[in-house]
């Protein structure tokens, strides 16, 4: 049976009881913890930063990754490395320094990994497949949570997964995994889901009845 991954979007958490969200998520079994970083400049948003980084990498033992929506990356891979960062995602399209990027974050000892926009082609980034270990694909537009499903994306889905065997990549998908499409896109072979509001955050049912639920998505 597939065991799925799944990351817990921190910048959905209730951050007036922080520790007792990292608490509760790490008992309801989520497999790591998902930080978005943003500028205001990448993106039209200000996301988490180093601070909240730091202070979950305090909190738990469990994976921390980081999504960097932010220009030139590669100019701060070591203070995320510093911060406790496991994973480090970043968008090709955020600086023209791409190889050394993922070199930098290899030295220090990080996982790398590549962000696919809605828009971004395989084709475009298919020579950064033989570098990476992992790829998200984004079913929204990055920058906010709770934002609509792009259903075109599965195109692009399909044809990446089919190339999983051939770089040895994991695929991760973020934005709106909401049960349904974990149902629905985990059979074909993506690896994990990053979880917000659309599965996880802001609901009526506790955190660990929605993943056992995930989690029987592919029984």
């Amino acid at each position: 049976m597939l065991k799925l991954k799944f990351s817990a979007s921190m910048m959905c958490a209730d951050y007036g009881h922080l520790e007792d969200e990292i608490r509760a998520l790490e008992a309801a079994g989520v497999d790591a913890f998902h930080v978005d970083i943003m500028d205001g400049a990448f993106v039209h948003n200000f996301g988490m930063g180093l601070h909240d980084l730091r202070y979950i990498r305090s909190a738990t033992k469990k994976s921390v990754e980081c999504h960097l929506m932010i220009h030139e990356p590669v100019r701060y891979v070591k203070l995320f490395a510093k911060a406790g960062a496991d994973v480090l995602y970043f968008h090709p399209e955020s600086g023209f320094q791409i190889g050394e990027t993922v070199h930098r974050i290899i030295d220090l000892g990080m996982t790398p990994g590549i962000v696919l926009n809605p828009t971004t082609s395989i084709e475009s980034t298919v020579e950064l497949l033989h570098l990476v270990k992992r790829v998200l694909i984004m079913a929204v537009i990055p920058g906010n949570a709770g934002q609509a499903f792009l259903p075109f994306i599965e195109k692009k889905l399909r044809n990446l997964i089919e190339l999983k065997d051939e770089f040895d990549l994991e695929i991760f998908w973020d934005g709106h995994g909401s049960v349904e499409n974990v149902r629905k896109y985990a059979p074909l072979g993506v690896d994990g889901f990053v979880l917000g509001t659309a599965a996880l955050f802001g609901k009526e049912r506790g955190y660990p009845e929605i993943i056992r639920e995930l989690r029987g998505c592919t029984a």
